[in-house]
């Protein structure tokens, strides 16, 4: 990670406006996205359930590469939602709701929590909605004994990142949390969403049976949640991640270095749709995810902020608390041993 000051130009550059050129997307080349990322999902799954179905256990090695395709179609409506897929926002709406029914993600309630979270990233005084629930030391040190129990066990890292994906997407989806009293859309989104999930499920579950479906079907769902969850955390929880209050928060300041460029291996670059380059996505949504490498292309000032490894983003599993004092996420230990020098229990 680049532990280098901010550079003057990418402190002062109107970014959202400069990369408004990056916007327009291209039809067929977003169609062939599509195509190329739904029909090898399909095909995997097939496969998979005929291995099952015939006793050759072996197949469920295809579960893997079926789950990144999943996490490929995630980043598809994800894009949806910005309205950057397609140039219509009709295509982007009704493209987002039919993947959502393989993702098992409710569009239009997913897009209204998301949007929160791009409008309030970095923002102390908005967290809450669509966003890793993070607290500051203080707020911490506030907590019951019972409060700073249930965050430990929040924070920790199998339940982050196996028992939290599961609920989030088999459980949380179903309702919508978060937007329970904001009129009908929310929740016809997540309604509808669970029925066109179940009724093909329902389907196949009839012809092959529960127990083959439930060992193709979990293990897909299960992985690709675990990754979808994984990515979004190591995009703002990093050691140099920026959160602030007004008015020293700005949207530019906190989209630019409270998110991370996650530079990741070719393949995986794939397979996530290069929303590791997730501080350009911040400063300008609008921007197609096969754009996005061209803007550090034309943009090579954008590489180096924020950007950590995947070994990098290994270690930002451990800070947990916002530090308003010193303004870096800080672990667990660190407050504990601040405590007991100031005599405060931690």
């Amino acid at each position: 990670m680049s532990l280098a000051a901010p550079s003057p130009a990418t402190a002062s550059r109107s970014w959202p406006q400069r990369l408004a050129r990056y916007h327009q997307p291209s039809t067929f080349r977003s169609t062939l996205e599509i195509v190329i990322t739904v029909v090898p999902f399909m095909a995997l799954w097939a496969l998979t359930v005929l291995a099952v179905m015939n006793d050759h256990w072996w197949g469920l090695i295809l579960t893997v590469p079926a789950a990144g395709f999943l996490v490929r179609l995630f980043i598809l409506q994800h894009d949806c939602g910005h309205g950057s897929l397609f140039p219509n926002r009709r295509a982007n709406d009704w493209t987002g709701r039919a993947l959502g029914v393989l993702t098992l993600t409710p569009y239009d309630y997913w897009r209204r929590t998301h949007a929160i979270h791009h409008a309030s990233a970095g923002n102390l005084d908005k967290r809450g909605i669509g966003d890793v629930h993070t607290l500051t030391v203080a707020e911490y040190r506030a907590l019951p004994r019972a409060g700073r129990i249930r965050y430990r066990l929040y924070r920790n890292p199998v339940v982050m990142f196996g028992l939290g994906p599961a609920y989030l997407f088999l459980c949380q989806h179903r309702l919508p949390i978060g937007l329970m009293r904001a009129g009908v859309q929310p929740w016809a989104s997540t309604l509808v969403t669970s029925l066109g999930a179940a009724l093909p499920a329902a389907a196949l579950i009839w012809w092959m049976g529960v127990g083959p479906f439930l060992l193709v079907q979990l293990p897909i769902t299960l992985m690709a949640a675990t990754a979808g969850v994984w990515l979004f955390y190591v995009q703002h929880q990093f050691d140099e991640t920026h959160w602030s209050r007004p008015p020293e928060w700005t949207f530019q300041h906190a989209a630019l270095h409270g998110s991370s460029h996650y530079d990741l291996p070719a393949v995986l670059r794939w397979f996530t749709g290069n929303i590791g380059i997730h501080h350009v996505h911040h400063l300008s949504s609008r921007v197609p995810f096969y754009r996005l490498p061209q803007v550090l292309d034309d943009n090579p000032e954008l590489r180096d902020v924020g950007r950590i490894t995947f070994l990098e983003s290994l270690r930002g599993v451990k800070l947990v608390l916002w530090d308003e004092d010193s303004k870096r996420l800080v672990t667990f230990r660190e407050v504990r041993a601040a405590g007991k020098a100031a005599s405060i229990p931690a």
